[in-house]
């Protein structure tokens, strides 16, 4: 017998079973005790689902240290039919997750993406004042956004709109920033973030309230395989070519550095792991703004 064809079969059979699993409308899930005072995360998310496409960091600090996730709507879609629609499924979504949710505007933002930065600038400039004036309320501890090669055009357009932004900040305004990908693989991520069985379950389930979007293509199905290529790629991209494979089933890949003196400042001297047996805080505590 081929042990392989019968496991190829076995992961055919779980994926098309999948398709038959319910969609959104489960109850909230327990949310951690969140203090008035928590350090802040800000997710600024291209799109309704990027928030728990790359939210595995995220989710991980807030179920660890106590942390206050927000989601920050960037767009919410450019098809204005389902721009409506797509905010509901990400409150839904967040409620169900335990992330707190900023729209940008309603509607959310327009032309965010190099070509609107380019021939709109004056579109451009209220929109990067509108992120400016999120990040100086909030002062966030950490950012999470699109790294400036992802593909997608929102997603480039919204490493450039938060980029921007910062500058505007002055030298005094520091956090930390994360880099995150998907339609885009990095070149030189630094950090390999490992997520256990139990919130990838919750980070799936959570996706599936993106109803309009996994119906027409069931991708939250195959973000498992995602994570698992990021394990796979991770071990020689993130920490170094030929060098021992951490023993991960699932991971995303970032890269992390701060923003501080209005730039981008390294925060790790070489590619990090961190297991889910560890503690996200540790590492950035040892690069410590």
């Amino acid at each position: 017998m081929n042990s392989y064809l019968e496991y190829v079969k076995r992961l055919v059979a779980e994926f098309d079973g999948g398709r038959s699993f319910p969609l959104g409308g489960l109850a909230p899930l327990e949310k951690p005790r969140i203090a008035a005072d928590a350090p802040r995360i800000l997710i600024f998310s291209p799109h309704p689902d990027d928030e728990v496409i790359i939210g595995g960091i995220a989710l991980r600090m807030m179920r660890e240290s106590g942390f206050r996730v927000i989601n920050v709507a960037v767009t919410q879609g450019s098809n204005k039919a389902r721009q409506a629609g797509r905010l509901e499924e990400l409150k839904n979504a967040c409620d169900f997750i335990g992330f707190d949710l900023l729209q940008t505007a309603p509607g959310g933002l327009e032309k965010v993406n190099p070509t609107g930065r380019e021939n709109d600038p004056e579109n451009w400039r209220r929109s990067v004042e509108i992120v400016a004036g999120i990040l100086r309320e909030q002062k966030p501890h950490s950012i999470l956004f699109p790294h400036d090669r992802d593909w997608n055009s929102s997603h480039i357009g919204t490493h450039h709109l938060v980029v921007d932004a910062l500058k505007t900040l002055g030298p005094d305004f520091s956090c930390f920033t994360v880099e995150t990908e998907f339609w885009g693989a990095m070149w030189d991520p630094n950090l390999m973030v490992e997520t256990s069985v139990e919130d990838l379950g919750d980070l799936l389930a959570a996706l599936s309230f993106h109803v309009g979007e996994v119906k027409r293509n069931p991708y939250h199905l195959l973000v498992p395989a995602w994570m698992q290529d990021n394990v796979r790629r991770g071990c020689e991209v993130a920490l170094g070519q030929g060098g021992a494979a951490p023993d991960f089933r699932f991971a995303t890949l970032y890269r992390l550095r701060k923003w501080a003196d209005g730039g981008f400042v390294p925060a790790l001297a070489k590619g990090t792991p961190v297991g889910a047996g560890e503690r996200i805080t540790d590492v950035l505590d040892r690069a410590s703004l």
